[in-house]
């Protein structure tokens, strides 16, 4: 059954934007050739703030794509790049990418904030505006590795 992961990320100050942004274009790498990774988005929000939406063929690929790799590299550096964060896991009825209102109803309704060592204001409620579709990015598997 396929399986949703959603994130979302507010950096805590510009002087981490650079880094942020080397450490997503490896994970970015890491989601596309990842087994089981089938279709993805990513909405930038402003310089600060960024949200992921990834879908997989299952929930234990998508865990399995979590543990090794760039994502684990920057997994701590999260603690302290970002003042809010919150992740969000739901098992999907297709493949496809669900409509960004729908995330976030489902971060609103199933999301838990991720730790963070300074928070915001509005980490713990999960009080932020729905990202704009509009600016939505696609993420999809590179087309360059072998098929299963």
């Amino acid at each position: 059954m396929p399986h949703v992961s959603l994130t979302r990320l507010r950096l805590r100050s510009v002087r981490y934007l650079i880094p942020f942004a080397f450490s997503t274009q490896r994970v970015l790498r890491q989601v596309r050739r990842s087994p089981g990774f089938l279709a993805g988005q990513a909405v930038p929000v402003s310089w600060h703030t960024f949200w992921t939406m990834t879908v997989w063929d299952s929930a234990e690929t998508a865990r399995g794509f979590m543990t090794p790799g760039a994502h684990l590299h920057a997994m701590p550096r999260l603690l302290d790049w970002c003042n809010e964060g919150s992740v969000a896991h739901w098992a999907a009825a297709s493949a496809e990418v669900p409509s960004w209102d729908f995330a976030h109803h489902q971060m609103r309704t199933i999301g838990r904030v991720s730790k963070v060592r300074f928070p915001g204001p509005n980490h713990a409620s999960l009080t932020f505006p729905a990202p704009d579709p509009a600016r939505a990015l696609p993420i999809r598997p590179d087309s360059s590795l072998p098929s299963a």
